[in-house]
C-alpha cells in the first residue's frame, strides 16, 4: 500500500547515511522536547551518545543550523533556540549505525492501522505481526511500543493490542482538545522562538507548495514545523504532553496517495497557505491574532479530515492482513 515516493522518503529518513540518521534522530529529540529549549548541544556529546565520528555528528549538526532548529554559539557548540541559557544537553545512547527494524516495518503498519480503523477498531497479533515480517518479538514489541506512544493503539482489559476505530465523534474530540490547548501554546511559545527558525518554516511551506504533486512527506514536514517544533518553544510542558496524544491525527498526511487517507490537493494547498498566515503573523510581532489564525485553522483542519469518511462510505472494507482482526462492535 502506499507511493512510491512517499516509501522512499521515509526510507531516506530511517536508513540513509548516518549522518541523515543522526539529523533525523536529533531533530526527533529536540521536537519530542527531550533536548529542550535553551540547552546547548555539544558535537562531542552527540559523539559519545550516538557513538559516532566527529565528521557526521558535526554534518548533522550543521544541518540542523541550517534548517533554523538549533543556533550556533560563540565559541563552540550550539543551542536550541528558546528559553533561558541551560547547561549542555546530556543524550541518552542511542544506535544509528542502522535503521531500526521496527523503523523499517513502521511506515507499513501504520498505513495499514489508520485504513482499518475508518471502517472498525482492530486488534494486533503480536505473534502474526513478527511471522508476517519475518522479525523476532522483541522487534515487534519495539514498533507496538512507538505506536503506543503516539496513542494510535492501546491494551484492552485482556490485553491485547487493540487500535480503536476513527468515529467522526472521536475526531471531533482530538481536535476540540487541540483548539483548546495549540492557540495557548502558540501565544507562550510566540516570544521564544527566534524570528530566523519562523522565516525557515515559511521558507519550506512555499517549498512544499510549489512542488507538483506535493509529497507526503513534505507536507507532514510542514504539519511537524508548526505542530510540533514551533509549539516546543511553549514555557508549559504539560501542555505539551497533553497534546502528544492528538498526535495520531497527523498520520494521514504521510500518505496523501492512498485511495482512501488522501484528500483532495485544493485542500492541502489551503492548509498550507492557512500555515503561512499564521507564521506571518508571527514575524509581523502578532501573536494574538495568530493564536486566532491557528484555532481557526484547527477547526478547518476537522473538515478536512472528516473527508475521509465521506470516500470510505462509497468504499467497501479491503481483505485484513493477517496480523489484524476486526474486533466486533
Amino acid at each position: 500500500m502506499g507511493d512510491a515516493k512517499t516509501s522512499k522518503d521515509a526510507d531516506a529518513a530511517a536508513g540513509g547515511s548516518l549522518q541523515d540518521r543522526t539529523y533525523h534522530q536529533l531533530r526527533e529529540m529536540i521536537a519530542a522536547g527531550q533536548i529542550r529549549p535553551g540547552e546547548r548541544l555539544l558535537e562531542a556529546e552527540v559523539v559519545r551518545a550516538f557513538g559516532i565520528s566527529r565528521s557526521p555528528a558535526r554534518q548533522a549538526l550543521e544541518r540542523l543550523r541550517e534548517d533554523g532548529v538549533v543556533e550556533p554559539l560563540e565559541g563552540r557548540g550550539y543551542r536550541v533556540p528558546g528559553g533561558e541559557a541551560s547547561d549542555t544537553a546530556v543524550l541518552d545512547p542511542v544506535d544509528v549505525s542502522a535503521p531500526r527494524q521496527w523503523e523499517r516495518m513502521y511506515q507499513e503498519v501504520e498505513q495499514e492501522l489508520f485504513v482499518r480503523t475508518l471502517f472498525g477498531s482492530v486488534r494486533l497479533n503480536e505473534l502474526r505481526l513478527a511471522e508476517h515480517f519475518g522479525v523476532s518479538r522483541t522487534v515487534t514489541r519495539d514498533l507496538l511500543a512507538r505506536m503506543h506512544g503516539v496513542g494510535l493503539i492501546a491494551k484492552d482489559h485482556a490485553g491485547h493490542w487493540i487500535a480503536e476505530q476513527m468515529t467522526p465523534d472521536r475526531i471531533r474530540h482530538l481536535y476540540e482538545l487541540r483548539c483548546l490547548l495549540e492557540p495557548a501554546a502558540l501565544r507562550q511559545a510566540a516570544p521564544r522562538v527566534p524570528a530566523t527558525v519562523l522565516a525557515d518554516m515559511r521558507a519550506r511551506i512555499l517549498a512544499t507548495r510549489a512542488q507538483t504533486p506535493i509529497s507526503s512527506t513534505r507536507f507532514d514536514e510542514a504539519e511537524t514545523d508548526l505542530h510540533i517544533t514551533l509549539l516546543g518553544y511553549c514555557a508549559n510542558p504539560e501542555i505539551m504532553r497533553a497534546l502528544k496524544r492528538t498526535h495520531l491525527l497527523f498520520g494521514p498526511t504521510r500518505h496523501l496517495f492512498d485511495p482512501f487517507l488522501g484528500i483532495p490537493i485544493r485542500l492541502i494547498v489551503a492548509a498550507l497557505d492557512e500555515h503561512i498566515d499564521i507564521i506571518d503573523l508571527l514575524l509581523d510581532a502578532q501573536p494574538e491574532r495568530a493564536a486566532k489564525a491557528l484555532e481557526a485553522h484547527l477547526r478547518d483542519a476537522v473538515e478536512r479530515w472528516l473527508r475521509r469518511f465521506e470516500i470510505t462510505a462509497k468504499g467497501k472494507p479491503i481483505p485484513v492482513p493477517s496480523y489484524l482482526q476486526a474486533v466486533a462492535d
